[in-house]
Parts: structure tokens; C-alpha cells; sequence
């Protein structure tokens, strides 16, 4: 991973996420419950990719039970602090390694699945992050990813910045394939990077997917998270008010009954290691 990286999720954008986990597990429940779903019966060791504050590990955990030995793994301290609080307060067995899945010295032929919701997007070196999951891997073990497609697909996610663009010039362009959210958007790049990688039998398909949360967060959101919240932390009260207030019109044809609703588009990939 990148020094950028590294260094935004050791720091302001791992605070926030910490700080928003509630707000974040809730809108993205639907796609975990997808990545549970997806688990195939004889799964008992997990590695969960970009794991975060946890909650796609400790989801496999419950659904593994006792038999089961799941792995979380993220670059960022807060992050997995929290992880650790909220494995502990529930009991879970769930176990957390704070490095770069990219360089980390996993046991060979460890997992039989190994998963990810949001969490690949961002190694600066994608080809050799994934060859080192693939000998993390046992024969027959599955992958399986959910990643954002493009900006264009997702206008959602891009609401506050094209709506707040005219107050700060210093918000950075979006740019294809650099590590970062829409890093994995372009699918024919995604089957190369698994291909060259050493993964087999990989399907990439689009993936849409309802999410929510109540229009009283959205506030929150909008001053914390993305491009837009990352600039706001150091920014005075009145850019922030200002800001928030232009942003919030970009929201508005998402808004319904007091819920915030928008189509997440993804793309849901899967391989297998043989």
C-alpha cells in the first residue's frame, strides 16, 4: 500500500471511520449479508481483506461458530482497535493483523476463503497484493470481493464534491486505476490483475445493491466522510457550514421519508485458487 494510503488510514480517515462505524455497518448491511450468503458450507479458516472495524469478520465468525477460525487483516491502528473492542464485548474468536495485506507474511496454504467488502481497492501494487492472497490460499479455496465501479456509476458517492467543487479548489481529481475507491472500477483490469495474479475460474459481475440511513445522519456524513469530509477536518466553521450547506443540495434527490437511499454499484467478483 502506498505511503498516501497508508498514511490517511493510519490517521483522519481511520479516526472517522471509527468515529462513523455505527452509521457505515448499518448502510453496508446489505452487502454484507451478500458475502455471507456467498460462503460455501465447508469454509472453517477465513481471511477478510480491508477488514476495518471488523464487522465483515465478526459476521463470519458468527456464522462459522466454534469450528471456525477467522482473520481480519487492515493497515489501520484505529480501525482495528475497535475491531479488537467489538471482537472482546462480543466474545467472538475473531482475530485481527494490522499490516498490508500486500507484503504480509501469511502462512502458506492457510485459508480456505478469503473475503472482502470494500477493502482491495487500494494497494499500490494490486498484481503482487493478490498473488500474495492466492499463497495465502489453499487449493480449492474461494475468493470472493465486492468493489466499486466507477464514479460515473455511483453518483451518489460523488454528490458532495461535484455539489461543494466551487469551494475548494484544493479537492482532489478522481483519477482511473490510482489506488482508492473506484481503484478496482474498470472489470477488464480486475480480471488481469486476478488472472496474472494466479487466481482461476474468476466471474465478474455487476452487482447493485439498495443502501440506507436515516436523513438525520446525513449531516455526519457529508462533513466526515469521502474527499469532501477529509478536507473539512481541518477546515474553519464557516467554510465547513458552507460546504455542508452546498453539499446537502447534491443530496437531495436521494432523500425519501427520512431515509437516505441510493443504489450502490459494484462489482461482485469471485475466483477460485487450484
Amino acid at each position: 500500500m502506498n505511503t498516501q494510503q497508508t498514511s490517511m488510514w493510519q490517521g483522519a480517515a481511520g479516526h472517522t471511520w471509527v468515529a462513523t462505524q455505527n452509521l457505515l455497518d448499518r448502510m453496508y448491511q446489505p452487502i454484507e449479508d451478500l458475502l455471507m450468503q456467498s460462503l460455501p458450507a465447508t469454509t472453517r479458516r477465513l481471511l477478510d481483506v480491508g477488514c476495518g472495524t471488523g464487522a465483515t469478520t465478526l459476521a463470519a465468525a458468527r456464522q462459522l461458530g466454534a469450528e471456525g477460525h477467522c482473520t481480519g487483516v487492515d493497515i489501520s491502528e484505529p480501525m482495528l482497535a475497535s475491531a479488537r473492542e467489538r471482537a472482546a464485548h462480543s466474545r467472538s474468536s475473531a482475530v485481527f493483523i494490522q499490516d498490508d495485506a500486500q507484503r504480509h507474511a501469511f502462512e502458506p496454504a492457510s485459508y480456505d476463503a478469503i473475503i472482502s467488502r470494500f477493502g482491495v481497492m487500494f494497494f499500490d501494487d494490486p498484481v503482487a497484493a493478490f498473488r500474495n492472497l492466492r499463497l495465502a490460499a489453499r487449493d480449492g479455496a474461494t475468493l470472493r470481493m465486492i468493489v466499486w465501479r466507477s464514479p460515473e456509476d455511483n453518483p451518489f458517492m460523488t454528490a458532495a464534491e461535484r455539489s461543494a467543487a466551487h469551494l475548494l479548489p484544493q479537492l482532489p481529481p478522481r483519477v482511473p486505476d490510482e489506488p482508492g475507491q473506484f481503484g478496482l472500477a474498470d472489470r477488464h483490469r480486475v480480471q488481469a490483475i486476478l488472472e496474472q495474479a494466479g487466481w482461476h475460474d474468476i466471474d465478474i459481475q455487476p452487482l447493485d445493491v439498495l443502501c440506507s440511513f436515516p436523513e438525520t445522519e446525513l449531516d455526519n456524513y457529508i462533513t466526515k466522510m469521502g474527499p469532501v469530509g477529509r478536507l473539512l477536518q481541518t477546515a474553519d466553521e464557516h467554510t465547513r457550514r458552507q460546504v455542508a450547506t452546498a453539499a446537502r443540495a447534491g443530496f437531495a434527490p436521494y432523500i425519501d421519508n427520512g431515509q437516505v437511499r441510493y443504489t450502490a454499484a459494484c462489482w461482485n467478483a469471485s475466483a477460485s485458487a487450484r
